[in-house]
């Protein structure tokens, strides 16, 4: 080895060690796999544990870097300036390298660990562009930064070219001996981590070893069906492509084909909601859904100051259900949910628009937001039955941002309601039954915006000041916009008693889904199942209809036509089913069962948590009722992807026609 090649190795040296040890910092700083924090059950406390950890990962990311020096001597030639090469060395192995890691770790610092492309699609309405709009007014100030070292790498790098440097020719000592070793020796490593989950969920936390297990994951899957030896989620039947983690589980064959819970019973789908038959003279229906609206908004006083009076005062001389939930985390499932009364639908569905169109109503769209993003509007029939139609998109110069992505379009509540008054607010045309439905959209994030007013004296945040250290304002400005949100409930009930209908219309309030505002650690929805993102309020103005049995947006559908006259709601007898990403291939997935208790199971994991004694474990690890208790889990899981399957199989039939005489 030359003189120059040993100070290539100790730049590339100090570039490994510079990163990983940042990497560790923010590895533990996020997931606390040392010190341990709340909800974090992978705790590294065994020298054992700890040894083979630091092994693991100081293998990996040598094994990363040695790829990297060997990719850039590549690129620059057999013959290169030393300066030049170890300039780049540094800049992309280090300042490159370190900014991407601050950038996984600033976005996980407000989301969990279980962000996917899929729950980034399912945030951003099914389209991963809406999703990236979205992202992108966040990473303004990244996207800035980003130019200016690049400007700089640019200024630098042509200095060091036109200083009077030579090119050298690289002898070939020490061709990456050190690859293979790193490579040989990571086998056995990741070998034994399979069997200790807390070496296994740190080491997947890192950057390295996270690529070279998904090589050899790849490398054994000898069935290709996407699961091997290395898997996060361990192919048990490696040779059968129909038996591994996620596959869909047949009822009463024998066979455990997803490998939890045995083999599925199929307790039979849920009731169907038939068209409904009103009164001849049914009443008036008003939805109001309020974006990212959690429960405890009934109780919840800020400064002294009720956070949402008219709210309140709805489930006092009315009925209010104590057990709501959302089934996911994000608005576009939710309200397909709400408003068809099933988990997933289809184009062509049943839904509220259509039982009261063919019950002769006057239908009127006013949200906030735009019904088209993630297909809200085609999916449930909704501009296809309104009379009246307004939405972000049709007023497009009057929303709150400009921003491209139609996740984060807003138009503030007062605009909606003005809207309303002109083209509804004529009592004359309220002789004919109205069903209409209002989006508030103003608690959404940023949860301020220039026309809401500060009703609780709290001083909103601006959205650059939307962080962890400033948590307890974040939630004050969270407050202040579902306050503002109630006013405008209360403006609605005003207007209603103004055209003389308030006695006979069902005014009923929900949420889409919760939030997340820092309590556990993260902020917003959709990526964990917990009370905060998923508990939501369900209020109707009809005395008498309160159950405290858990209920899931898909069975409010129901409770809404028992109020306006139809059938009554079918008992509730199974509990909240709750997922993250699809169905068929979740993150995670929960129940919630009658007093509000929430069984989880994150599937990389294979961690299940009961809520009501904050217990986590590994599922293989469950005995007794605990494991009675994931068990049905798993079962309402399955069920929810029969009846997915069974409706597939009916959308794919071929329809059969007369034959023509």
């Amino acid at each position: 080895m030359t003189k120059g090649e040993g100070r290539d190795l100790a730049t590339l040296a100090f570039a490994a060690i510079a990163t990983l040890m940042l990497e560790l910092a923010l590895v533990e700083r996020k997931f606390a796999i040392f010190g341990g924090g709340y909800g974090q059950s992978h705790i590294l406390d065994t020298p054992m544990e700890i040894g083979l950890f630091l092994l693991g990962a100081l293998l990996a990311h040598g094994l990363l870097f040695g790829l990297f020096y060997m990719l850039l001597r590549w690129l620059h030639g057999r013959e290169h300036d030393r300066m030049v090469f170890r300039f780049n060395m540094l800049f992309f192995g280090v300042a490159a390298f370190a900014a991407a890691l601050i950038a996984k770790f600033q976005l996980l610092s407000y989301f969990s660990d279980a962000v996917s492309f899929q729950l980034i699609r399912n945030l951003g309405g099914g389209s991963l562009l809406d999703a990236f709009l979205f992202a992108l007014s966040e990473s303004a100030l990244m996207l800035i930064g980003i130019a200016g070292a690049l400007i700089l790498y640019a200024i630098i790098l042509r200095w060091l070219r036109r200083r009077k440097g030579h090119a050298v020719k690289p002898r070939g000592a020490w061709r990456g001996w050190w690859i293979a070793i790193s490579a040989v020796l990571l086998v056995p490593v990741a070998v034994v981590a399979k069997g200790m989950p807390d070496v296994r969920y740190g080491l997947d936390r890192m950057v390295g070893f996270g690529l070279a297990n998904k090589v050899l994951a790849d490398v054994t899957d000898f069935d290709r069906d996407g699961y091997g030896w290395f898997s996060p989620q361990v192919d048990r039947h490696p040779f059968d492509a129909s038996r591994h983690p996620l596959a869909l589980d047949i009822p009463d064959n024998g066979v455990d084909e997803d490998g939890f819970g045995g083999d599925l019973r199929f307790t039979g789908a849920d009731p169907k909601i038939s068209a409904p038959q009103l009164p001849p003279r049914p009443k008036h229906l008003v939805v109001i859904v309020m974006e990212s609206t959690r429960a405890d908004l009934l109780t919840k006083r800020v400064n002294g100051k009720a956070v949402a009076p008219n709210v309140a005062a709805l489930a006092r001389a009315g009925s209010a259900f104590p057990y709501a939930y959302s089934h996911v985390g994000f608005t576009t499932a939710s309200l397909k949910s709400l408003f068809s009364g099933a988990l997933d639908p289809r184009v062509g569905d049943g839904s509220l628009f259509s039982d009261l169109k063919a019950n002769g109503y006057r239908i009127g769209v006013f949200s906030g937001q735009p019904e088209s993003f993630g297909d809200i509007s085609a999916v449930v029939g909704m501009q296809k039955a309104a009379d009246v139609y307004v939405d972000a998109e049709t007023l497009e110069h009057e929303r709150a941002f400009s921003f491209a992505a139609k996740g984060s379009l807003l138009v503030d509540e007062r605009k909606i309601l003005r809207e309303f008054e002109k083209r509804m607010g004529d009592a004359a045309q309220w002789k004919k039954p109205h069903f209409v439905y209002f989006n508030f959209q103003s608690a959404h994030f940023p949860y301020h915006h220039r026309d809401v007013p500060d009703l609780l004296g709290v001083k909103p945040l601006p959205r650059g000041q939307i962080k962890a250290a400033n948590a307890r304002r974040v939630q004050d400005t969270y407050w202040n916009a579902v306050a503002y949100a109630d006013a405008q409930v209360g403006a609605v009930i005003a207007r209603l008693k103004a055209l003389g209908v308030w006695d006979d219309t069902v005014l009923m309030v929900t949420g889409d889904h919760g939030e997340a505002l820092f309590e556990n650690g993260f902020l917003g929805h959709g990526h964990v199942i917990e009370p905060t993102q998923t508990h939501i309020p369900f209020v109707i103005n009809v005395p008498g209809l309160a159950s405290d049995a858990p209920l899931g947006l898909k069975d409010m559908r129901a409770v809404l036509l028992q109020a306006l006259g139809g059938a009554p709601a079918p008992e509730r007898k199974a509990p909240v089913f709750q997922h993250i990403g699809s169905v068929d291939t979740p993150a995670a997935i929960g129940m919630v069962e009658p007093g509000g208790k929430f069984t989880t199971m994150i599937f990389a994991t294979e961690e299940v948590w009961f809520s009501d004694r904050d217990r986590r474990a590994r599922y293989d690890d469950l005995k007794g009722a605990d494991k009675a208790r994931a068990d049905r889990l798993i079962s309402e899981w399955g069920r929810q992807r029969w009846m997915r399957h069974l409706a597939d199989e009916k959308a794919a039939a071929p329809t059969s026609t007369p034959a023509s005489r």
